[in-house]
């Protein structure tokens, strides 16, 4: 039924060509998953957290002027960086998607706000003031900027949607988002505990995963009545909850779409926009026909949904219709299919050794996810000219006629004339 999943969790690490946009002689702090809580969270002062990606081109253009803003408010404002793809964790918790992601947690550490202001170190000096401000007021009203443990409240009970046996199918079952449902007994100790968290999990979760709440005591039959597909294993807090919410969220993502090369644009936003862009040389229409094509391309489907948490693109290509990306991915001599993967920010790319099928391919892109491989310049340090083509139609190709004209318009001499000639 919508609504529900039975996917179960899984992780794998990624740490391809990496490294580090902040040394330890820069004033921003470097943040872990296994300090954030303990420094950022349970503080009273005002932090501001970048979450980046090393390769990310706008996370580079960011980082001279992030080290400014930490320099000028060094001692007053905690100005820190995370590095999202080793510490996915932190980022996961956090809702953090694109990059870069930055975060202001400031009176209530337990739901940040987002940072919408310029990138120069000057916006964010004047972002940071502000945010110090509200903090002052804050305390003036009685209330405090510190987060306590890593689990606290900071929800809004609006944002946990209440559920009966009179909504529950309209808006769960037949829902396209997906849910966590609690089942509850108002005089149940752990639930009252629960409460806050599962309130503050709501509001971080808003616009990913619906948390509903379902009192059992007066709707006693929605359980049996819908069964639970998927158990919460996870633990009580709002980071726990969060977490696992989001865990079950990222297996729910749709895989990417596996785009044939026509244009210029397909290459460049496919490779510009994604870490890498994994793309198959297929053999010629004539040399394999729509059936032999469509296998190799659902191969590909497959393990696009395999891999669908790396956020690569897939691309693929007509052997020999492109021969200047085959140039620059080392394609040429090897024959058709192939496969190559090409990291476009650091103009580099792998190509695959092994055979072109299911088992092979998931190897090489294991290892790619691994930061395994061993990698080579992309010919001209620039992506490749792409000619524009017309997409394949889905049909069996066709071996082109020839028109050898008509015999009743060549005119022939009587073979008496000939030899009278000869």
């Amino acid at each position: 039924m919508k609504g529900q999943t039975t996917l179960t969790f899984g992780l794998v690490l990624l740490v391809p060509f990496a490294f580090a946009l902040y040394s330890s002689s820069d004033d921003v702090i470097q943040l872990t998953g296994t300090d954030f809580d303990r420094k950022v969270i349970s503080s009273n002062e005002l932090w501001i957290v970048e979450f980046y990606a090393p390769w990310c081109g706008h996370c580079k253009n960011l980082a001279p002027e992030w080290k400014k803003a930490a320099k000028a408010l060094k001692g007053i404002v905690n100005i820190a960086a995370v590095d999202a793809d080793a510490h996915r964790d932190v980022g996961g918790k956090y809702g953090v998607q694109g990059f870069p992601t930055i975060k202001i947690f400031g009176v209530n550490k337990n739901s940040p706000s987002d940072y919408n202001g310029g990138r120069t170190a000057q916006a964010i000096v004047d972002q940071a003031i502000t945010e110090l401000k509200k903090i002052a007021n804050a305390r003036l009203g009685g209330k405090s900027s510190g987060g306590g443990s890593s689990g606290g409240s900071g929800g809004s009970d609006k944002d946990v949607v209440e559920l009966t046996e009179s909504n529950f199918e309209k808006l769960v079952l037949n829902s396209e988002d997906m849910w966590l449902v609690e089942f509850f007994a108002p005089w149940c100790g752990h639930c009252k505990n629960l409460a806050p968290h599962w309130a503050s999990a709501a509001t971080q979760l808003k616009g990913k995963v619906k948390l509903g709440a379902v009192d059992a005591t007066v709707h006693s039959g929605l359980a049996s009545k819908y069964g639970v597909r998927e158990e919460y294993d996870g633990g009580r807090t709002t980071a726990d909850i969060t977490q696992w919410a989001l865990s079950r969220f990222e297996e729910n993502i749709p895989p990417p779409e596996v785009i044939q090369i026509t244009k210029q644009e397909d290459l460049k936003s496919s490779c510009d926009d994604f870490q890498l862009c994994i793309i198959a040389f297929l053999p010629h229409i004539l040399d394999c026909q729509s059936e032999c094509r469509n296998k190799f391309i659902d191969i590909l489907k497959v393990e696009s949904e395999k891999f669908k948490k790396q956020k690569w693109s897939w691309l693929w290509v007509e052997g020999a219709a492109q021969l200047d990306l085959e140039q620059a991915v080392g394609v040429g001599g090897f024959g058709y299919p192939a496969m190559a993967a090409m990291n476009a920010r650091k103009m580099k790319y792998a190509l695959m050794r092994g055979s072109f099928g299911a088992t092979g391919i998931h190897e090489f892109l294991r290892d790619l996810s691994y930061g395994k491989g061993s990698t080579a310049p992309v010919a001209g340090a620039a992506l490749p000219s792409i000619i524009t083509t017309d997409p394949w139609d889905g049909k069996d190709g066709e071996y082109p006629t020839e028109d050898y004209g008509d015999l009743d318009d060549i005119e022939l001499e009587p073979l008496d004339s000939q030899k009278e000639e000869l």
